[in-house]
């Protein structure tokens, strides 16, 4: 049988809607993948809707974490909401004067979509972000009305901020993450490795007379960079690193820079979630060493895991002896390098989600 599998984002944020649906093409199946906003790293678009009111930009969400400072305190927007799982409700007078003023701009492109693109034809649909077109979930409604199956994927401050959105989570056929700490949040919420091309980089072989390190944060808050920064600026003070900040550039020129390094480091603490993401996938699948903070019940999530893990106490610590220990540094690329090709490549990750579809009865 032959699926018509259609994805539902705000925006291609690590290029996975372009892989997804070059693996779903590739065992025969038709797929679509509809965003919002573009790109900001230049990922591929399929149907680009370019719709107002960005708030995957920096000026946008920066003016929402403002309003939202007046309703949560001063984590703002990031503040998280509590429920098992946590709801989505406006907050506030002007968010609902807002939210409804956006989807009435909103919604005569994307009625305009669903008619030039056959979007009630697909069989099965995945809302990204776990979020429908617009707040009162009509697309949603009308595929559950007409038998289609509904896969809600669930990332960072989806719930952890916003919350499920009422509908979608009732209507949901499938509930998934690529982040550990969601499954805490949520009775029915399943995991599935964030998937990746690994072929599409040689590993890394030999490191740099001086060893480099690098670390390139998509919001510094969330990475806990004031201390990676301060640190590796100590470090390369005293001669034991050359330290690549990585950060406003497009996705092609950060991967060339990442691609230099001897040592990634991702993050520390739990701010933007639990352990890593697409940055350590790219760098692992570089065959990089990669230094992130992974506590107790990630550890023992992956107990195999190659990361080299630190935290606020002991970050300058690990990190001076680990630049100094080049055997190390070169044995844990390696290990790196074959447990994402194990667990993060698009081919093992896509017989998951397809063992999932059989279970749903798409499949015989």
């Amino acid at each position: 049988m032959r699926l018509k599998i259609l994805y539902i984002s705000p925006e291609n944020t690590v290029g996975t809607l372009t892989l997804w649906k070059k693996e779903h093409e590739s065992r025969g199946n038709e797929c679509r993948t509809i965003t919002f906003f573009r790109s900001p790293k230049n990922f591929e678009e399929d149907i680009c809707l370019d719709l107002p009111f960005n708030f995957t930009g920096a000026r946008m969400a920066g003016l929402r974490n403002f309003i939202y400072k007046q309703y949560r305190g001063e984590d703002g927007y990031f503040k998280e909401k509590e429920g098992n799982p946590p709801v989505w409700k406006p907050e506030g007078w002007f968010d609902s004067i807002f939210l409804k003023f956006k989807d009435w701009l909103w919604r005569p492109v994307i009625e305009q979509a669903i008619q030039d693109y056959h979007l009630y034809d697909f069989d099965v649909v995945h809302f990204e972000s776990g979020s429908d077109f617009l707040k009162n979930e009509f697309f949603v409604k009308e595929l559950h009305e007409r038998g289609k199956k509904i896969i809600a994927h669930y990332h960072g401050e989806d719930m952890r901020a916003r919350g499920v959105m009422p509908i979608i989570d009732d209507l949901s056929n499938l509930n998934l993450t690529n982040e550990v700490d969601l499954l805490d949040k949520h009775p029915n919420l399943y995991y599935l490795f964030l998937p990746f091309d690994t072929n599409q980089f040689i590993p890394k072989y030999g490191l740099n007379k001086t060893i480099q390190v690098a670390h390139a944060p998509t919001n510094r808050f969330y990475k806990g960079s004031d201390k990676i920064i301060s640190v590796c600026e100590k470090l390369e003070s005293e001669g034991l690193i050359k330290f690549d900040l990585i950060e406003n550039l497009p996705h092609a020129t950060a991967i060339k820079r990442k691609a230099r390094s001897d040592i990634f480091i991702d993050q520390i603490g739990d701010r933007g979630g639990w352990g890593y993401g697409m940055n350590s996938v790219e760098s692992l699948s570089m065959g990089i060493c990669t230094v992130t903070e992974i506590n107790d019940k990630y550890n023992s999530f992956i107990p195999d895991h190659p990361f080299v893990n630190v935290n606020q106490n002991n970050f300058e610590s690990v990190l001076r002896d680990l630049s100094q220990d080049r055997q190390k540094i070169e044995a844990k690329g390696i290990d790196a390098r074959n447990w994402v090709v194990k667990n993060h490549d698009i081919t093992q990750v896509s017989q998951k989600l397809y063992q999932y579809y059989k279970n749903m009865g798409l499949l015989v």
